[in-house]
């Protein structure tokens, strides 16, 4: 292999597979008393206090596709945008434990994604780089000084690794990489609800990093390091990204005194994933118009509300029209995460249907692009029957209750076969990972923003999902009969009615 970024990628995907006998590299035990802590704070900075209201608050799930006049870029509908995507929505308390809920979802709630603003003469806020502080939904002024800037609003994001190392191990990076699909989707919706234009910088990680002061190397000395991942340009130039900050100010807290556990691995994988998101392509498929829904619950209310399923009724039969909306919601058109990830999907659908009014419980795939159908029918097994299903670009693979199935593939969980259908996100792996060693990042974003499409619009029409990022990888591949590189699951997500503990007590986000 001529490019060993590519050998060190697929080294990585395979070791940390989970499978039947064993699981990917992780802690031998966990004491929760030293989790890390879950928000980083920069001493030093100047502190700005954003108001908590969300000025969106009047427009209809209904209407969430609809194109309305951007709001004005001022300090108050930026704090309002931030409380929609990554902003805390609640805290839980139970038995002498206390956690927060963010506007997406993390894997195991750990939440390694930072928020980064750039900021260029956005009224009632001082230009400059700050960090978004969750806790207190506050700014902390990172940078500042420089003349020549644009108007313009940008949101950077980095991971911190360790936050999702110290409970997974080695398959962290994976998650830590759906996280980020989760929070651009996040941001996706929230922008749309403001009118604003989200759109990503094809930017490489070096000029990432230098934007978010993140190449500050001395800045990070003894903690924790922040791992640059990409910029959402917000009703902006994307060619006068400010850099150049005249002024620094500010030390990174200390997340973790006595980290038990080292993965090298993660920063070698992360090395070797490195780059700038695929060049825009238009994304189409030749078999869906985009859909309505005439729901009039409030959008801001559907996103603060957002929950991850913690366990399934197992009896609730989706209805067909629900499903319908789901499944188009991932399609072109069907949702303004769509505006956002213009790129041709890589990403496609399997499910497992175990309650679905008029749909007969089997394994079914959904291809999100026109040209998919015909590799994923030449990769996957060949006694596969391929019936067409409806108008979607659905198909049943085989009639037979996958329940058990869907349970012992995703680590013997429950929420597999008590939701009403278990998805397994199927990404095009071999040919885009060898072609550019980034892909394996963007695959796992896009699978990100999968997951919150379906969750968001699940909590919309009554239901509720949550990921799985456990399941036993070449399980998945033998059940799919897939023999070769060129596609590997690397998600799933459950969809169901949510069954909620009397015994969690909910408090407000912020007092």
């Amino acid at each position: 292999m001529s490019d060993p970024r590519v050998a060190t990628v697929l080294t990585y995907h395979a070791r940390s597979k989970h499978a039947l006998d064993r699981y990917a590299a992780g802690p031998g035990t966990l004491d929760w008393e030293a989790q890390p802590k879950a928000f980083r704070d920069w001493a030093g900075t100047q502190q700005i206090a954003l108001s908590r209201d969300v000025v969106v608050t009047e427009i209809s799930w209904g209407e969430i596709l609809a194109t309305r006049p951007p709001l004005p870029l001022n300090v108050t509908n930026i704090s309002s945008l931030l409380r929609l995507c990554v902003g805390l929505t609640a805290w839980k308390e139970y038995a002498g434990s206390r956690w927060s809920l963010r506007a997406h979802p993390s894997s195991g709630n750990l939440h390694p994604t930072e928020t980064w603003l750039v900021t260029g003469n956005i009224a009632g806020l001082d230009d400059g780089l700050y960090h978004y502080q969750n806790s207190r939904h506050a700014l902390e002024r990172r940078a500042w000084g420089n003349e020549a800037l644009g108007k313009g609003l940008w949101l950077g994001f980095s991971s911190i690794h360790w936050r999702e190392a110290w409970k997974y191990g080695e398959r962290a990076f994976r998650y830590c990489q759906l996280d980020l699909g989760h929070v651009l989707a996040a941001v996706s919706y929230a922008a749309a609800l403001h009118g604003w234009k989200a759109c990503l910088l094809s930017l490489d990680s070096t000029e990432v990093a230098k934007s978010l002061g993140l190449d500050r190397v001395d800045d990070f000395d003894g903690v924790e390091i922040e791992e640059p991942e990409v910029i959402v340009a917000l009703e902006a130039n994307s060619e006068v990204l400010p850099t150049g900050w005249q002024h620094w100010a500010g030390k990174p807290s200390l997340l973790d005194a006595r980290p038990l556990y080292h993965w090298p691995v993660i920063e070698e994988v992360a090395e070797a994933t490195r780059g700038a998101p695929p060049e825009t392509t238009q994304f189409q498929s030749g078999t869906h118009s985009n859909y309505v829904t005439d729901n009039d619950i409030r959008a801001a209310q559907i996103i603060l509300k957002r929950r991850s399923a913690q366990a399934f009724d197992g009896v609730s039969v989706m209805s067909l029209a629900v499903f319908k909306q789901l499944l188009g919601s991932l399609l072109p058109g069907g949702s303004p995460v769509w505006n956002l990830w213009t790129h041709s999907a890589r990403v496609h659908l399997v499910m497992m249907v175990h309650r679905v009014e008029g749909v007969a419980p089997g394994l079914y795939v959904m291809p999100r692009s026109d040209v998919a159908k015909a590799t994923l029918k030449s990769a996957l097994r060949e006694s596969f029957s391929w019936q067409s299903v409806d108008a979607l670009p659905l198909f049943q693979l085989v009639a037979a209750r996958a329940g058990k199935t869907a349970r012992t593939l995703s680590c013997h969980q429950d929420i597999a076969t008590q939701c009403a259908v278990t998805f397994m996100m199927l990404a095009e792996f071999a040919e885009p990972v060898t072609a550019n060693t980034a892909a394996y990042r963007h695959l796992h974003w896009e699978a990100g923003m999968l997951g919150h499409v379906l969750t968001i619009e699940a909590e919309a029409a009554g239901w509720r999902g949550t990921g799985i990022g456990c399941f036993f990888d070449d399980a998945d591949n033998e059940v799919l009969g897939i023999k070769t590189d060129a596609f590997k699951v690397i998600y799933h997500y459950a969809i169901g009615m949510a069954l909620d503990d009397p015994r969690i007590l909910t408090l407000p986000a912020y007092e």
